[in-house]
């Protein structure tokens, strides 16, 4: 069964992760579809620092918040952004979020930048395979534009991998410290 319940702190901790994440939607380099943002870093570190339950959360409060209208998403909000090319790589999003996070609880005291760097970098593969697919079918069929399979692995892809992967490591840097940090002001 679901907890449904959250304490403050709980409530606090994803309401920080959900301002982070429409920060790092701000701050955008843009590309033909699909823009780079810093979302990516933010959403990592929910997983990471909160867990799979709560970095899950963080992320789809977020985009809740964007669907009814709030303007939290690069281009903005409300319930047509389902419609957007981009929208896939939220859901995506979500569930890497819940696998960092499920990754991190699994390895408790063990955290290392290599271990959170390779957990990061499978998520991010996922949040293409989902966002990728979604802008292909989005494109093609609703939008009524012919795009080829590998231009769309290449614009909403392979394009964004360095930064994305360097995005990652800062994650995986800022994380394994931020975690022990934590770790260490609990123990005291």
């Amino acid at each position: 069964m679901v907890n449904l319940k959250f304490t403050t702190k709980e409530i606090t901790l994803v309401s920080l992760f959900v301002a982070l994440i429409t920060i790092g939607s701000k701050i955008t380099i843009p590309s033909p579809i699909v823009p780079f943002t810093m979302q990516w870093m933010f959403v990592a570190l929910s997983g990471l620092l909160l867990g799979s339950r709560l970095g899950s959360i963080s992320v789809a409060v977020y985009v809740i918040l964007g669907l009814i209208g709030l303007p939290v998403f690069t281009k903005g909000g409300g319930i047509g952004y389902i419609l957007s090319p981009t929208f896939g790589y939220l859901v995506g999003f979500t569930a890497a979020a819940y696998i960092i996070g499920k990754a991190a609880e699994k390895m408790k005291g063990d955290m290392s930048f290599i271990k959170v760097l390779g957990v990061m970098s499978l998520s991010l593969l996922l949040v293409y395979a989902i966002g990728v697919t979604y802008m292909y079918l989005i494109v093609n069929v609703y939008l009524g534009r012919s795009i080829p399979l590998a231009k769309a692995v290449w614009t909403g892809a392979l394009i964004f991998m360095p930064t994305d992967m360097l995005s990652a490591a800062l994650s995986s840097l800022l994380g394994v410290r931020i975690a022990r940090q934590i770790k260490t002001i609990i123990q005291n």
